[in-house]
């Protein structure tokens, strides 16, 4: 593999640009039409996000328009490379996956653009496409690499038993997993997610990927998942899945976390069920930081939905390091002020911009996309630095070669 790009190559590829914003889509949908005619590609993937309603092909369409548009600044793509190389890797995509992909996309380009895509350009994308597969194969090898190195450590599917359910609130609902061989396992980093290779009856396999809802033990996960309407994975795993049941689970992977020795104030903010890498995150504190200060902001609809809250509540009791306030968008009459929750609606951007070490704190952000939209802005127009604010996508994240 060169280690460049060629000017030509670059030229080429930034002059599609006008033509990927036309028609970026249409060649997406194509290109994934190709792809899955391979069960064993489509099987690779979460197929609740593509279609022609799902947010997947919107994503690779921002994602290849990013790449056009910053092939000669490969830099600024970097968090981008680091977040796919982590779902690639809980997806377990091997080095033997990339060529399919390719040849798809080249198929779908030609069969979109039609003349206009001409050999030169086709080579010229055939190019760009391999210089950042490289990348990408690089870096997952050295993931995998990790995960098979360390302390209880493994390489692709390993089975977990599920040892025990705990209903968390209406919606909620938490599964410890203990490895079926009765080993060690690897201590995931605060933050991180599981991917599963569910089975369910009657449907390809499905994969899917939750957050650990605790801290490392070395011993067992726990996920805390929330049923989602129509959600085959979420209703199957309330439904059908109790103690004894056998998943296949891939190693802890994901670059959202609380970094090893917090050197600033940390701000933890959740929305919904964005609750679970948070908790995580409390609990590491907890264990491991006693003198950090740390606030914790979560927002739910009310009592019925908050999930974990007396975990929460017992990790912030005796630790004045630690303080919890949370926001219910519509109480019930049973939920009291003061004891159940702190505010009556919705965090309140004026409320977090004085009530939070906005100057020195990094921030961490897990919940719905418009709770991420609306913090992150508003984090950034009070002048939190970029680097200092850090969050985690439900779905796909809009951004480059997602899969």
């Amino acid at each position: 593999m060169s280690q460049t790009l060629s000017e030509r190559t670059i030229a080429l590829v930034k002059a599609t640009v006008p033509a990927l914003e036309a028609h970026g889509l249409d060649i997406v949908h194509e290109m994934y039409a190709r792809m899955f005619e391979n069960p064993e590609i489509r099987d690779l993937f979460n197929q609740s996000h593509h279609g022609d309603t799902g947010s997947q092909p919107r994503a690779l369409t921002a994602a290849i328009l990013a790449y056009a548009a910053n092939i000669e600044n490969l830099g600024a793509l970097a968090p981008a490379v680091e977040r796919i190389a982590q779902k690639h890797v809980g997806l377990q995509i091997l080095p033997e996956h990339y060529p399919h992909v390719g040849e798809a996309l080249l198929g779908a380009i030609k069969a979109v653009l039609g003349d206009a895509a001409t050999e030169e350009i086709l080579a010229a994308w055939g190019e760009a496409y391999w210089f950042l597969a490289h990348i990408m194969i690089a870096r997952e090898e050295r993931l995998y690499k990790e995960h098979r190195t360390a302390d209880g450590g493994w390489e692709g599917w390993r089975t977990f038993t599920i040892d025990a359910v705990r209903a968390e609130s209406s919606v909620i609902t938490s599964f410890i997993l203990r490895p079926t061989d009765g080993r060690s396992v690897i201590r995931h980093k605060p933050g991180q997610y599981l991917t599963f290779w569910l089975e369910i009856p009657g449907h390809p396999p499905v994969k899917r990927n939750y957050s650990v809802s605790q801290a490392a033990n070395g011993e067992t996960y726990r996920i805390s998942v929330k049923r989602e309407p129509l959600g085959l994975a979420s209703g199957w795993l309330h439904d059908q899945a109790k103690p004894g049941t056998v998943l296949k689970v891939a190693a802890p992977a994901g670059e959202f976390f609380l970094t090893d020795n917090p050197e600033r104030p940390v701000v933890l903010m959740s929305g919904g069920v964005g609750l679970t890498p948070m908790v995580a995150m409390l609990e590491a504190v907890a264990q491991q930081h006693p003198d950090l200060p740390v606030q914790y902001l979560h927002g739910t609809l009310d009592g019925s939905t908050h999930a974990l809250s007396n975990d929460v509540h017992a990790l912030a009791t005796g630790r004045p390091n630690i303080r919890v306030t949370n926001f219910y968008q519509t109480p019930r009459t049973q939920d009291v002020a003061g004891r159940d929750y702190d505010h009556n609606g919705l965090i309140d951007e004026q409320w977090l911009t004085t009530h939070t070490p906005i100057e020195e704190a990094d921030y961490y952000l897990c919940g719905p996309r418009p709770f991420l939209r609306a913090f992150v802005a508003t984090l950034s127009l009070a002048g939190v630095a970029s680097d200092r604010i850090h969050y985690e996508f439900f779905g796909p994240a809009d951004e480059l070669l997602a899969a």
